[in-house]
Order: C-alpha cells, then sequence, then structure tokens
C-alpha cells in the first residue's frame, strides 16, 4: 500500500503543486520513527527531529483560553471513548489486529489472483480457526482440572495453615482501627443467596454484550483487509497540497511498517514463553501443561502486569498440585527466569534501536487504558501509543510531544549539549 500511494500521490499532483512539493522536499526530513533502520540514518533524523522540535518550541505561544480549551477537548475525548466503550473497543481492536494481518494479507494476494474480499475472508478464518482448535484442545483437560478444583482446596488450606494466625492478626488489626476511627461496619452487605439472580443475569448481559463486540470487531477486520486500501487512497486524494498527501502516505507506512513489525515480534516473543513454559510445566508434573503455556502466551501481551499475574497463577495451581510450598514455588520460579530472558535479555535485543518507548509512559498508558478499557485497552496500550508518537513525529507542533514519549537514549556529554546550545543560540556561549 505505501508504495503504491507514493506512485498515485505523484501522480495525480498538479505540476504546479509538484514544484512547490519539490522545493520543499529539499529542506524537509523524514522524521524518526519508532522503527529506525540503520543507526547512522536514526542519528541524522534524531537530530533532525530535535531541530523540529526545538523549532516548534519557540513558535508555540498558547494563551490562558487555548489551554484550557485544549484540556476540555481532551476530557471530552476521554469522556467519551470511556462512555462509547462498547462500540470504540472492538474497532480499535480490528484496527490493530489489521496492522499484524495486512502484510499477510497483501502477499496472498500477490500470489493468488482472488477477489480480496475472499482472501480477507479465508485469512480470518484460518487465523482464528487456528486460535478455536488450541481453545478446543485447551479446554477439556482445563474443564477436569476444575472439577477436581474443590478437593484441592483442603490441601492448599493446610499448606497455607501457617498463615491463619497473621490474618486474624491484620484482620483484628483492621476491625480495631475501624472502630478507633468509628467507621460503621456495613448492615446491608449483600449474601450468598441473595447474589444469585443478579449473578447469573449480569453473566447474560455479559455474554449477549461480548457477543455483540466479537461481531463488530470480525465485522470492522473483514473491510478493513478488503478496502482498507483504498479508504487510505481516498483519504489521501483530499488532501489540498502534494507535501499534506506526502505526510499522508508517511503516516500510515510508518504506522503499518513499525506497529506490524513490533506485533509479529512480539507474537514470535510470546509464542516461545508459551512453549517454554508448557515444557517446564510437564517437566515439573503440573496437570494441564498445554493450559498454562496458553495463559503464559496470552498474559505475556501484556507489559509487567500481564506476567506478573502470570507468576502468581503458577504458584497458586503449584499449591493444588504438589505437597510442600517449597515445590509449589518451583514453577513460578522458573515462569520467573524464562520471562527474565525473554524480556530482558531476547525482546531488547531484537527490537533494540527499533521500538524505543520511554519506560514511564509505557506503563501510565498501561495502567490509564487498563481502567478505561479493562484487559483489552492493557493490551492495546503499547500500541496505541507508538501510533501516537508515530503522528507526534510527522506535525510540526507535535514533535516535542512525540520526543518525550521517545525511549531513553544516551546522554549527551558536555562539549555535545555546549555545541548544540552554540548552533541554537549563536551569539551566546556557555560558561563552565
Amino acid at each position: 500500500m505505501p508504495h503504491d500511494m507514493d506512485e498515485s500521490v505523484s501522480s495525480g499532483a498538479s505540476p504546479d503543486v509538484k514544484a512547490g512539493a519539490d522545493s520543499g522536499a529539499q529542506r524537509a526530513t523524514l522524521p524518526p520513527s519508532v522503527l529506525a533502520s540503520e543507526p547512522d540514518e536514526e542519528a541524522a533524523a534524531e537530530r533532525a527531529q530535535q531541530a523540529r522540535m526545538h523549532e516548534a518550541v519557540r513558535r508555540a505561544r498558547l494563551s490562558v483560553n487555548q489551554v484550557c480549551l485544549i484540556i476540555l477537548t481532551i476530557l471530552a475525548i476521554l469522556y467519551t471513548l470511556k462512555f462509547a466503550a462498547s462500540i470504540v473497543l472492538p474497532m480499535v481492536m480490528a484496527v490493530v489486529t489489521n496492522l499484524m494481518l495486512v502484510t499477510p494479507m497483501r502477499v496472498i494476494s500477490h500470489w493468488i489472483k482472488l477477489p480480496r474480499p475472499i482472501i480477507a475472508f479465508l485469512l480470518i478464518g484460518s487465523v482464528f480457526g487456528g486460535f478455536t482448535a488450541v481453545g478446543m484442545a485447551v479446554s477439556v483437560p482445563a474443564a477436569g482440572w476444575l472439577s477436581q478444583l474443590p478437593q484441592e482446596i483442603t490441601l492448599v488450606q493446610s499448606h497455607l495453615a501457617i498463615l491463619n494466625d497473621p490474618i486474624h492478626f491484620l484482620e483484628s488489626t483492621g476491625l480495631r482501627i475501624q472502630k478507633l476511627l468509628g467507621v460503621p461496619a456495613d448492615p446491608h452487605a449483600p449474601g450468598v443467596a441473595s447474589g444469585i439472580m443478579p449473578l447469573g443475569s449480569s453473566l447474560l448481559l455479559g455474554t449477549q454484550a461480548f457477543m455483540g463486540q466479537l461481531f463488530t470487531f470480525f465485522i470492522m477486520l473483514f473491510f478493513l483487509l478488503a478496502q482498507g486500501d483504498s479508504l487510505l487512497r481516498r483519504f489521501v486524494e483530499i488532501m489540498p497540497t502534494f507535501n499534506d498527501k506526502r505526510r499522508a502516505v508517511q503516516i500510515s507506512s510508518h504506522i503499518e511498517r513499525n506497529i506490524s513489525l513490533y506485533l509479529a515480534t512480539i507474537t514470535m516473543m510470546n509464542v516461545f514463553v508459551g512453549i517454554a513454559n508448557t515444557v517446564q510445566c510437564w517437566m515439573l508434573g503440573m496437570p494441564t501443561p498445554l493450559l498454562w503455556g496458553v495463559v503464559a502466551f496470552a498474559l505475556n501481551y501484556i507489559p509487567i502486569i500481564g506476567p506478573c499475574t502470570g507468576i502468581v497463577i503458577y504458584f497458586c495451581v503449584g499449591l493444588l498440585s504438589f505437597p510442600t510450598v517449597v515445590q509449589a514455588l518451583l514453577p513460578p520460579a522458573v515462569y520467573l527466569c524464562i520471562h527474565l530472558l525473554e524480556g530482558e535479555t531476547i525482546t531488547p535485543m531484537l527490537l533494540a534501536r527499533r521500538f524505543t518507548l520511554n519506560p514511564v509512559l509505557v506503563m501510565a498508558s498501561l495502567l490509564f487504558w487498563d481502567w478505561m478499557w479493562g484487559i483489552t485497552g492493557a493490551f492495546l496500550s503499547v500500541p496505541m501509543l507508538a501510533v501516537f508518537k508515530i503522528i507526534c513525529d510527522h506535525v510540526d507542533y507535535l514533535t516535542p510531544i512525540g520526543h518525550m514519549i521517545g525511549g531513553p537514549g544516551a546522554m549527551p556529554d558536555r562539549h555535545d549539549l555546549h555545541h548544540e546550545a552554540t548552533e541554537l543560540h549563536p551569539g551566546t556561549h556557555a560558561s563552565s
């Protein structure tokens, strides 16, 4: 799509627009994307971005009214996303999934001369058919393990009997603090029997809402794969100048290439994590090792929180599967070693210098979207942050924000800072 779009943009522009584009292209430099190819190109692009960023900061002069209007606009957008999550969330999920499947879609359509809707339907069916097959293979042993769970709970209670005294101490301390602060106990707390009917109705409504969102997701994904290129082409055609057309093509191509490469790399590493945990669960004697391998695969899509949740799950399953607490600690310990090997060594090596986002903002985005949209929002947090950075890198007024979102780079030394300050302000000299 990006190469075809460049040709269509070049052929569709008027002569005067092309002349202006040629003069503008001589002084315009491509801002760095989240993924960079070569270190020299990355360094040159980083210097170009810093120049654009400094120019944008110098030109930015916002009044108090403009700042308040921007804040109110952001709050309104966030409220709309929260209120309309049932329709917006499956659409965003479809867009992210489309970025991962669009490259296989183009390869298949190049080799197999079939209409794009048929290829899109076959691709979606094959991919999600594979996930369904894995789910069916896992569901039978998982159901058998869950049927034995009530008998195993007594074994866990005997393992954790040593924690009874500390738990009772914490409960009594909490009651004393409530009495000291004058906090009354809630006499209207619902009992188990009274909550059975609301629980059943909530499950029914939740299933209905989930099926509706799943239907929206598949419909959007199908039409994005089948007709997404034509939509982008129409969008580029309505841009008024050649530079605007070129910028739209650059943004779309960078988003597609960068996010698809990131998702492909993360998926490959998650498969490795799932297989490694399946093998270690089988070797340690945990029940249904394939189930816990699939759990590790799915949780690894969520940075930090996912692996931590997996470690807790493995420890709880170990308590149900092994006679001692020491043996129960082995599966989560091996899980932690696998995660450290993958998350701190292999994946950073594969994505080093090509996918750099600030860890603080990654964690903040993860927590925010988890609060906003739940577990699906946590999965989408990193791709959405990366897309936002790519857009900021290509929009002049947003380049400072894109620079802040970027990952930590090498700290410049004193000579480099002095040289940069001298270039920005030739008439001034920094004193040591």
